[in-house]
């Protein structure tokens, strides 16, 4: 809570802000920590609380857990603290497809009786019958299902803001649980789409390459039979279990577009639409079967690091134009507070995309620095998964801590990164130059806040 975030910024100017739907600012899966403290060497005496972190704030205060579901659950008038990181405005989905609680579950037990009959696989419809781990066919309904309040409450809260003849503008992240596994989405959406009229990835194809190691080993496990597909990280899967993900995936999609048509509408009718930029974007992507692989963990493939981006400015500027310009996550809040005429705060991050946006400059970024750390743990990588990578418009390099191997892709060359250079002799000098790069790009993304007190 003591992060800065554009958000404030919008807020301190004036701004009306409002988060609907997933927030994930906190932890919201009340899973402890998978890695453990360092042990305390025998006849030594053990910092005390509050200075055994390097930070004397350790986030384990209630108000670090507000979107943990056992703070929802334990107490029936938990409400999140206001300004929530800069948000006046908070109703909050947590978890994912029909395991979504925070604020959705009261508005769900609202309209249900007993909403946990509707829940689970243990309560799946017939007509389930697919091998795809993590899949079910939903008894909630699609009017009661977490992308319709979604949609709802983002149209009432357009409704509210329109009646009160606000001058003040107004900043509504929109946000919906799904695309995501569990792969549940409801009533028509379940099979709107058929596994067998969908397209594999081409990187689905592994042939004889040789896979980095823990690819492989992900392999291994599935054809062994001992993966883990009920969890969060990345697991192999047969061609039949890809479709299937992709068919799922596919209807989750249509349910957003479905709702999204409903708020632009709406927001249409209200008189808004010709005074408000329309951004859509999503935190990460999938792996649908790229290289045989499920879900997201430390992997860098362009299925999980490549993501929608699209904005739409109310005078129609550039209408259907696209770009190869090079941009991240980072460079969005940059643009939302340069397009709102807002000047940053010392030590933010990332690039203004506005002049790309306008026309004027179609280079972007010189590259993407890709930062992952994560308990999760992969097969050949620690438990404490450490990785960097640097990805521009020529290849793509990945370091793993403590690993002695990596992946270096030529993307013009193999645009579906078919084949890991790492260890090939002719790419010698193009692993050097992007090692070099991504040392450049840590540097320059480096902590700059706070400013100096003083001057040498």
């Amino acid at each position: 809570m003591q992060a800065n975030t554009f958000f404030e910024l919008f807020r301190a100017a004036g701004w009306r802000t409002a988060l609907i739907g997933k927030s994930h600012l906190q932890n919201f899966s009340g899973q402890n920590a998978l890695v453990d403290r360092r042990n305390v060497p025998n006849g030594y005496v053990a910092a005390p609380a509050g200075l055994d972190e390097a930070e004397k704030n350790d986030r384990a205060d209630a108000i670090y857990e507000q979107e943990n579901p056992k703070r929802w659950a334990d107490d029936p008038r938990h409400e999140i603290h206001l300004p929530y990181y800069g948000f006046d405005h908070v109703e909050l989905c947590t978890g994912h497809a029909t395991r979504v609680r925070g604020s959705y579950a009261r508005w769900l037990a609202e309209r249900h009786s007993n909403p946990e009959v509707l829940r689970g696989p243990e309560n799946a419809l017939p007509g389930s019958a697919y091998s795809l781990p993590q899949a079910w066919r939903t008894r909630l309904p699609e009017e009661l299902y977490p992308t319709t309040y979604v949609a709802e409450r983002t149209i009432a809260y357009l409704e509210d803001h329109a009646a009160q003849h606000s001058s003040a503008p107004f900043f509504l992240q929109c946000s919906f649980p799904d695309p995501h596994h569990p792969f549940t989405p409801p009533g028509r959406y379940w099979d709107l789409y058929k596994p067998g009229d969908v397209t594999l990835p081409e990187s689905f194809r592994i042939g004889n390459r040789k896979l980095p190691p823990h690819v492989a080993a992900l392999h291994a496990e599935r054809d062994a039979g001992t993966r883990k597909a009920e969890a969060q990280a990345a697991f192999a899967v047969t061609e039949q279990e890809a479709r299937e993900a992709i068919a799922l995936t596919y209807g989750m999609i249509t349910m957003i577009d479905d709702a999204m048509a409903r708020i632009l509408n709406r927001l249409d009718a209200l008189g808004l639409a010709d005074n408000t930029v329309i951004v859509f974007t999503s935190d990460h992507g999938d792996m649908m079967g790229d290289h045989q692989l499920l879900l997201k963990g430390a992997l860098a493939y362009r299925g999980l690091t490549r993501v929608p981006f699209i904005w739409v400015e109310p005078t129609g500027t550039r209408a259907g134009s696209r770009t190869n310009a090079l941009y991240g996550t980072i460079d969005i809040g940059a643009t939302f507070l340069d397009r709102a005429r807002l000047a940053p705060f010392n030590g933010m991050q990332g690039a203004s995309m506005l002049q790309t946006l306008t026309g004027n400059n179609e280079s972007g970024c010189d590259g993407i620095l890709i930062e992952y750390g994560s308990q999760r743990p992969l097969p050949g990588v620690s438990v404490e998964t450490t990785m960097r990578t640097l990805v521009d418009q020529r290849g793509r390099i990945t370091f793993y801590g403590g690993a002695p191997w990596g992946e270096l892709y030529d993307l013009q060359a193999d645009p579906h990164e078919m084949h890991n250079l790492w260890d090939d002799p002719g790419a010698i000098t193009l692993k050097q130059e992007m090692t070099e790069r991504l040392v450049q790009k840590m540097i320059a993304m480096a902590e700059r806040s706070p400013q100096p007190s003083h001057r040498a």
